[in-house]
């Protein structure tokens, strides 16, 4: 018996996987190139993450759609699942983040920020109310003006440093930050696309999804209870 479920679930890996190999070829011959396959919540679609974001796959291969994935509980809130597949991205870039952590941490929000945005500046002289709130916030960097700015060097300057926290202060305040060669910064800008991130602040929940803009401490706290609620 045991070994006819483990044939059985051998054959299901071997079909999955060649399935996952058109979809594959059929994306690169599109020109996308990075494309990584997993299950998706809803049976008979694959969930297709790209450099150009997360599509969707029918799993011959042959229909393919792009957008929101809304899963509706029994507990009345809707959960949006669309960027679940990127929290594994995201939790693998955790060391090279600016973490301002809460002392009684309940939820630890991401925002992909650009320290010469006013909104983003906003944001972080709320850190401490974010933090009184059991917020934990957690920077990385989304330079609106691509990898060639002056802006995406300075901000590599402030992950790259040994004191992240201080040359970030010094940059949001005015003060001169060398500029270096974009590495980490490019990797966190890569991740923000794929998140459809297109504009800072952009706030990702411990669910992945995306919060466009800056929000108030009280009211991310409570959009916060809400999604944990919903689970």
């Amino acid at each position: 018996m045991k070994k006819s479920i483990l044939l059985t679930l051998l054959t299901l890996a071997a079909a999955a996987q060649a399935d996952d190999a058109v979809i594959s070829k059929k994306l690169h011959d599109f020109g996308l190139k990075q494309v990584e396959i997993s299950a998706s919540p809803v049976k008979g679609l694959r969930s297709v993450v790209t450099e150009q974001g997360i599509f969707y796959a029918s799993e011959d291969g042959k229909y393919y759609l792009q957008g929101s994935l809304v899963e509706l509980t029994d507990k009345g809130q809707p959960v949006d699942l669309s960027n679940a597949p990127l929290l594994g991205k995201l939790e693998a870039l955790k060391d090279e983040m600016i973490v301002f952590p809460a002392k009684d941490e309940k939820y630890a929000i991401t925002v992909f920020f650009d320290t010469s945005c006013h909104y983003c500046q906003l944001l972080h002289k709320d850190i401490a109310k974010y933090n009184e709130k059991g917020i934990t916030v957690r920077y990385l960097a989304f330079p609106r003006n691509g990898m060639n700015s002056g802006v995406a060097r300075q901000m590599e300057t402030v992950f790259s440093g040994e004191d992240k926290a201080k040359l970030l202060d010094d940059l949001e305040n005015g003060r001169k930050v060398a500029e270096t060669p974009v590495n980490k910064v490019r990797k966190h800008y890569q991740l923000g696309h794929q998140f459809g991130v297109n504009g800072t602040p952009a706030i990702i929940t411990p669910k992945g999804a995306l919060i466009p803009g800056y929000v108030k401490a009280d009211e991310m706290l409570k959009t916060l209870q809400e999604e944990a609620a919903s689970s």
